[in-house]
C-alpha cells in the first residue's frame, strides 16, 4: 500500500504518552497514529451513517402495518 509522510505536530505531554504507549505495546510512533486515525474515521463515518438513517425516517416514517387491516388479518391468521 502506498503512503505518503505528513508532519503532525504533537505536544510534549501528548508525545510523552504516545511514546509511553508504543514502548509498551512494541509498535511505532506511525502505527499507533494510523490506528488512531483508522479509528476516529471510522467512528464518524458511523456518526454519520446513523445520522443519515435518522434523517430518512424523519422525512419518511416508517408504515405502521398495524394500522392496515389486511394486514392485520394476515399475521392473525399464522399459526402461532
Amino acid at each position: 500500500m502506498a503512503r505518503t509522510q505528513t508532519l503532525v505536530q504533537f505536544s510534549d505531554d501528548l508525545l510523552n504518552r504516545l511514546d509511553r504507549h508504543r514502548a509498551r505495546e512494541g509498535r511505532s510512533r506511525s502505527e499507533i497514529v494510523r490506528e488512531a486515525v483508522e479509528r476516529y474515521l471510522a467512528e464518524d463515518r458511523e456518526t454519520e451513517i446513523d445520522r443519515l438513517i435518522v434523517d430518512a425516517y424523519d422525512r419518511e416514517p416508517p408504515q405502521d402495518v398495524w394500522s392496515d387491516h389486511a394486514a392485520r388479518q394476515m399475521i392473525e391468521a399464522e399459526p402461532w
